[in-house]
């Protein structure tokens, strides 16, 4: 009964603050603010309040919270435990990539650092090289 009171004396001073404020022309805020104030309120005529306050003073409430508890935490215990079985986090099974890495048509470029050679160097970038496309687009816009 008691948080029933204090929501609706909220809601209460809320819609006060929201009827200062669109007295002061400021109606944004002011519709904004009555939106927050009538929450509580809402709260209290649908009897979520009731509910809530019936569920923090269980203590068979508080036993079943303590259950959720302790399974969540082996939930993540057993996650945590097969992610180091099965190696680096989010990896999967390790040695299907190794498997995959070795096949060459499985990995990128097979030119090394040091292994540049005629296909290696760009198109563009060879004797004479053509900015007649760029000209063109500066002095479209006259610079």
């Amino acid at each position: 009964m008691l948080a029933e009171t204090v929501c609706s004396a909220v809601a209460a001073a809320g819609l006060g603050i929201a009827a200062i404020t669109a007295y002061r022309k400021r109606f944004l805020s002011a519709a904004r603010i009555a939106a927050y104030a009538l929450v509580p309120l809402g709260l209290v005529m649908t009897g979520a309040v009731q509910w809530l306050a019936d569920t923090a003073f269980s203590p068979m409430a508080w036993a079943g919270f303590g259950v959720l508890g302790v399974a969540w935490m082996l939930f993540m215990t057993t996650r945590a435990v097969e992610r180091r079985r099965t190696g680096e986090a989010g990896k999967g099974v390790p040695g299907k990539e190794r498997k995959a890495a070795a096949e060459p048509s499985a990995s990128g470029p097979a030119l090394g650092r040091g292994q540049r050679g005629a296909a290696a160097k760009p198109p563009a970038a060879a004797d004479g090289e053509d900015f007649s496309d760029i000209e063109a687009i500066l002095k479209k816009h006259g610079l």
